[in-house]
């Protein structure tokens, strides 16, 4: 079972460096997105382009990825149903979502969007950083390290 890369595309600041580790390590790269994404035109890389509508990419995710493959998204949801399938899920700036950590950051997620729903001001994440991007590379390889593992 070869490790597959799954990039939940509409908002990832990192789709070039999922490009460069998947050239330098021979794994097939799935950009899923709403909307037409420029991408490379490779083998290894295959824009997918879903249905408009809540949702619509991360159950095309979801109901792909599975042990030994590694899904790139800031969506917590999404991240909570991978990990659920034997998938590891990173954020962009390279912190894993992890079945210890995703309970915390579901609850986290929650009281965010209660209190924006009554009207309380709350700050979004912090800028995309140098360092944000460095981290993520560092990640993506070790995540790569181990879906080989999780696949052999």
């Amino acid at each position: 079972m070869a490790t597959t890369l799954y990039i939940d595309a509409d908002a990832c600041p990192v789709k070039e460096e999922v490009y460069r580790v998947a050239r330098r390590c021979g794994l097939k790269v799935f950009v899923v997105s709403n909307a037409w994404i420029n991408t490379p035109r490779e083998p290894l890389i295959e824009q997918v382009v879903v249905d408009a509508g809540p949702d619509v990419a991360d159950d095309w995710i979801a109901e792909r990825a599975g042990r030994g493959d590694i899904v790139i998204t800031a969506d917590i949801p999404l991240a909570d149903r991978v990990l659920k399938s034997g998938a590891q899920a990173l954020k962009s700036n390279g912190q894993p979502f992890t079945t210890d950590s995703i309970g915390s950051a579901l609850a986290g997620r929650m009281i965010g969007e209660h209190l924006r729903s009554m009207g309380v001001p709350t700050s979004g994440p912090p800028p995309f950083s140098a360092a944000d991007r460095s981290r993520f590379l560092q990640a993506l390889d070790a995540a790569v390290v181990r879906a080989r593992r999780d696949a052999a």
